[in-house]
């Protein structure tokens, strides 16, 4: 299985380090949950991973392959795919539309080989069932035919995320994918990413300011402070620790509670998928 690894990644705003010298492998199988305070490095990171930022120094390999000097449309072909916190889709089209593209730009078929009327129509259809299968799963098929303007910030977030099934991508990334949905809408996308999660071939990262999703979804937690690697590790014990505790908790030591003692953070090796202790 294909794993994904950053080493050494930074990048500078002029004197400023967004993200500073951050190694991580995530393993197929493994759901980690990227936080920390506002301003960490958590979106400047995913920026770096997925190609929309260009690092200062460092690489980003998936299966080996070193994914660096790509721009985001190769990385996405290669297999990362990125949801963002804002929605990017097609808002002229229609639902079935956007999701029928992006079914298109990861198959073969006689849509890229020329022009026979009868076997590209015949492939159009096989992009539409595949598409209306994908709407399905996110409970938009009612809503197929729909211009995309037309919809509501919550089914705008579902429809991102059936684009980003329909990529088939080996590494699924989610930056905040419940931001602005209300309590009847964010359990939907909760549920697809539960679904995902199922799959042990699939790499999930996610960047999440909800604790309690945290909780409930992470395999594994790392944490960012000032663009800096500081804890990596099982979501109890990197949560309980008392400088995360600190830095993005905004507890002092004293007020995390009175548990058992916990490692710092920068005891934590980084690791493919679970805290070691060195």
């Amino acid at each position: 299985m294909t794993s994904l690894t950053t080493r050494d990644l930074t990048i500078r705003f002029g004197g400023h380090v967004a993200v500073n010298g951050v190694s991580c492998t995530f393993e197929p199988g493994t759901l980690t949950a990227i936080v920390g305070p506002n301003g960490a490095g958590k979106t400047t990171y995913f920026n770096l991973i997925s190609g929309q930022l260009k690092a200062t120094a460092g690489t980003v390999t998936l299966g080996g392959r070193d994914l660096s000097s790509l721009p985001a449309s190769q990385r996405t072909r290669a297999g990362l795919g990125r949801a963002f916190q804002l929605t990017n889709l097609f808002p002229r089209l229609t639902v079935l539309e956007n999701v029928r593209l992006a079914v298109q730009a990861t198959r073969e078929g006689p849509h890229r080989r020329g022009f026979n009327l009868w076997s590209v129509w015949s492939d159009h259809a096989g992009l539409v069932d595949r598409a209306d299968d994908i709407l399905a799963s996110v409970a938009l098929k009612d809503k197929a035919h729909e211009l995309v303007a037309n919809l509501p910030h919550g089914d705008q977030r579902k429809l991102e995320v059936a684009l980003l099934m329909a990529l088939e991508p080996q590494v699924f990334m989610f930056d905040e994918p419940t931001a602005g949905m209300n309590a009847a809408e964010a359990p939907v996308i909760l549920d697809l990413i539960r679904r995902l999660k199922a799959d042990r071939t699939r790499t999930i990262l996610l960047v999440e300011h909800k604790m309690d999703v945290v909780r409930e979804l992470a395999d594994r937690i790392i944490v960012l402070h000032n663009g800096t690697l500081v804890a990596d590790g099982e979501p109890a014990e990197v949560i309980a620790s008392p400088i995360v505790q600190e830095a993005y908790l905004g507890l002092a030591p004293r007020d995390a509670g009175g548990g058992p003692d916990v490692a710092a953070p920068n005891s934590l090796s980084v690791s493919a998928g679970r805290s070691q202790q060195p």
